[in-house]
């Protein structure tokens, strides 16, 4: 999915990220704001990944979710 149509869509897919990351509070979805990067750097915190695991794994999320 393209990052421009996620921004668009944020408030629609924040309940699906959500539910993907439970771990995400809602500010930290409000602050990622459909933002790549802020999205990726939030999950990295959270979970311990390092950066290429956590691009990885929201680009696989993001490209199931256009599919």
């Amino acid at each position: 999915m393209n990052w421009d149509i996620v921004q668009g869509k944020w408030k629609q897919l924040k309940g699906s990220v959500q539910e993907q990351w439970g771990e995400l509070t809602d500010d930290d979805l409000d602050r990622a704001a459909g933002n790549r990067e802020q999205l990726v750097g939030i999950i990295q915190e959270r979970y311990g990944l390092a950066k290429a695991e956590a691009e990885r794994k929201v680009d696989a999320f993001f490209a199931d979710m256009a599919a």
